[in-house]
């Protein structure tokens, strides 16, 4: 699976962004979508995550409340609506692809859970 995440941009705090996870040459339904970030000198983080086919998802403390994970099946992506921006969402967005399987409700927050990754997108919110 080929992930490509765009959408990024510079946003003052309080805006929104969307950002979208696209594929190439396998359906996205078919796999658990995870969104995550890495800030300069910070390590990767979870922010959001969606069972394959939509039913089951998960959101970072930070995120809830303010970031939407949904599906487009029409459109074979994975969307991350983030509202309410603030200078601390400021990072490199990720999209990250995994097969289903049983031990990806305990693991959807690490990393390492995830086969394919995305080459990211630069969100910059500025205060």
């Amino acid at each position: 699976v080929q992930l490509q995440a765009s959408g990024g941009g510079l946003v003052q705090a309080g805006g929104s962004l969307r950002l979208s996870c696209a594929a190439s040459g396998r359906t996205l339904s078919s796999w658990a979508i995870g969104w995550f970030r890495q800030a300069p000198g910070k390590e990767r983080e979870f922010v959001a995550a969606n069972s394959w086919g939509g039913g089951t998802t998960y959101y970072a403390d930070s995120a809830k409340g303010r970031f939407t994970i949904s599906r487009d099946n029409a459109k074979n992506t994975v969307d991350l609506q983030m509202n309410s921006l603030k200078s601390e969402d400021t990072a490199v967005y990720y999209c990250a692809a995994d097969w289903p399987g049983p031990p990806w409700y305990n693991n959807y927050f690490r990393g390492d859970e995830y086969d394919y990754w995305g080459q990211g997108t630069q969100v910059t919110v500025s205060s």
